[in-house]
């Protein structure tokens, strides 16, 4: 997207991609409006938290953080949303602000699903809000067990933990590089620490064989190993 023009998927092929997730919903047409879908550069604010929602989103093309902020202004992320993942729906189902804040890590293209159709869909559509409830279900789950990891395991044992997710979650690269590029600051703020103490962690994990990292690349040398260290 960088210093070109961004040619954006229409309605139907949103339509489309939406029911690779929503895999029983049988006509997605209602959610998506005509200019539903804009591109995002890398880096920029889609809302903040105590944002007025006035609708939910779906990642057509991209990665995005979903955090919240401390009151010291540091960053507790909570997860990376994909392609083909809904956020902001809660909040919109609940007709509560924004609770968290979210940002592109990546150049994006998102489509906007406004509150009103959200809410006619979910009404008239069955299957459609089972879905919803599973995908809240599951994020409460993983809510749960970040709670618990931070009150039992060390944070060595939690940026395993997180290593595994990613790669779980957005794959690896044959040599075992993650796909998903990372800042130091933005890995150290989803495992929970400071960031000084992920770059000193990373240099252990070098030194014991199971991590190379190099710039925002993180290669996994001994995933195994890995699983081993972080209760798996």
């Amino acid at each position: 997207m960088k210093g070109e023009v961004v040619t954006l998927p229409d309605s139907e092929i949103c339509r489309r991609k939406f029911r690779e997730t929503f895999k029983t919903l049988s006509d997605p047409t209602p959610l998506f409006l005509p200019d539903c879908v804009k591109a995002y550069k890398k880096g920029t604010l889609v809302y903040s938290e105590g944002t007025c929602m006035k609708g939910c989103y779906f990642v057509y093309e991209g990665v995005v953080k979903i955090y919240q902020t401390g009151n010291e202004g540091k960053e507790q992320i909570i997860k990376f949303a994909k392609e083909g993942d809904i956020f902001g729906f809660r909040s919109v189902i609940l007709k509560e602000t924004a609770c968290t804040s979210v940002e592109t890590l990546s150049d994006c293209i998102l489509c906007f699903i406004p509150d009103t159709v959200l809410f006619q869909e979910i009404r008239n559509n069955p299957e459609f809000a089972y879905e919803l409830m599973q995908i809240a279900c599951k994020e409460l789950g993983e809510s749960n067990r970040y709670i618990k990891d931070i009150a039992q395991k060390s944070v060595k044992e939690r940026l395993a933990e997180i290593l595994l997710l990613i790669a779980h979650d957005f794959g690896i690269e044959e040599d075992g590089t993650l796909k998903l590029s990372i800042s130091r600051e933005d890995l150290s703020n989803f495992v929970g620490t400071a960031t000084e103490t992920l770059i000193r962690l990373l240099s252990e994990y070098k030194t014991e064989g199971l991590v190379e990292a190099k710039g925002r690349k993180i290669k996994l040398l001994n995933p195994e190993k890995l699983k081993c260290l972080a209760g798996g």
